[in-house]
This record gives C-alpha cells, structure tokens and sequence, in this order.
C-alpha cells in the first residue's frame, strides 16, 4: 500500500484543498494517508518563513489564487472572513484524536466549517456549538485539549516536521521524497501512480 504522509494546520487555505484532493487520491488507490498534525505558527518561527498574508501585494495575491485552485479542483471554499484564525485548540484537538475512529469526521467538521461556512473557529465557543452540532461531546473536547500530554505530543509533532524539512503547510511526503503546496498536488498523485486528471477532470483543462 502507497502512503502519502500529510503535513497540515486547520488555519492554511491551501492545506484545506490539499486534504479535498488527498482523500480522493486516497479513495481512487491503495494509498493510505498518514496524519501529521503541526501548528504552523511554531514551523514559521522555527524556519524564519512568514506567513504570505504579511506580504499585503502576496496576500492579495493568493486568495484569488485559492479560488482559482479551487474551481480547477472542483471544491467547496470560501475564504474565512476571520482569517488568520488561532487554531492551537484545534489542532490539539487534531492530535488528541489521532489513532481514534472519529479523527476523520473531525477534520471534516473542522474544515468546513472554517473553510466553507465561514465561522470563527478560533472562538472556543464556537468551537464548542459545530463540535456539538457534529456528534462530538464538548466537554469531552475542552478536557482533551488542556491535557498536557496533548500538549506536548503537538508540540513535538512540530519540532519533527521542521526536522524534516517542513518550512510551511500543506507539506506532503511519499517516502522521504517532499512535496510543498496544494499547487504541487499533481505530482503527489504521480508518485502513488494516480493520475490527477482522474481525480480532476477539470484541471486538465484550458
């Protein structure tokens, strides 16, 4: 079975799209994704990287960008009007769950809604309303996420990205081969021998 190893942080608009195009690499091979949770604050800081909103004419740039990604992939986005957003909840939450049959619908929930519904999931209020509004118990959340062994695993999933070279997110592995961007998608299905054209008709074309 191929593995594809996926370097994410909830608050990256490019790492949304990359996981919509990952999981239908994933359900068109014998591909299995391997979860990486980081927070992409501490990459950033680690690596002397910024942020591409610090740049405003970049900025700029790249939201029409994602959009652009978007229609070509054929995924639901919206860019988050409360961007950036502090996903240090949520991305606990991420590692909390990892290994546990609901981190799937948990990533799922999460994405959309900061990257389709438009809510401020750096408020742990409204964290709390979608967590509940998806089946999860809140309670449960909030006390998971303040567990510090929660805390330092996180902790320690980000010091082993940037030891591996990760400078920013979506980051992708097959092997030890790096792949960076939701841009460079097509060549991550390549190196599971699945064609991207397959998975995305439209983005073959003109």
């Amino acid at each position: 079975m191929n593995k594809i190893e996926f370097c994410f942080d909830f608050g990256s608009p490019t790492a949304y799209i990359a996981w919509n195009m990952l999981r239908r690499i994933a359900d068109s091979s014998d591909t299995e994704i391997i979860w990486h949770p980081m927070l992409l604050g501490g990459v950033l800081k680690a690596t002397g990287n910024v942020s591409p909103v610090s740049i405003p004419a970049k900025g700029a740039y790249m939201g029409a960008d994602m959009q652009r990604c978007a229609d070509k992939y054929g995924v639901d986005y919206a860019f988050n009007d409360n961007f950036p957003i502090n996903t240090l909840v949520l991305m606990r939450g991420a590692v909390g769950l990892l290994g546990d049959d609901r981190f799937e619908d948990y990533v799922a929930t999460v994405y959309k809604a900061i990257w389709v519904e438009n809510k401020n999931m750096g408020d742990v209020d409204v964290v709390g309303q979608v967590l509940v509004g998806a089946g999860f118990d809140a309670a449960e959340f909030m006390a998971m996420v303040s567990d510090d062994t929660v805390k330092e695993k996180l902790k320690s999933l980000t010091e082993d990205a940037v030891e591996r070279g990760v400078f920013g997110a979506p980051t992708m592995f097959v092997g030890e081969e790096m792949f960076f961007g939701q841009d460079r998608i097509h060549f991550v299905a390549e190196a599971v021998g699945t064609n991207i054209s397959d998975i995305a008709p439209d983005y073959i074309k003109s």
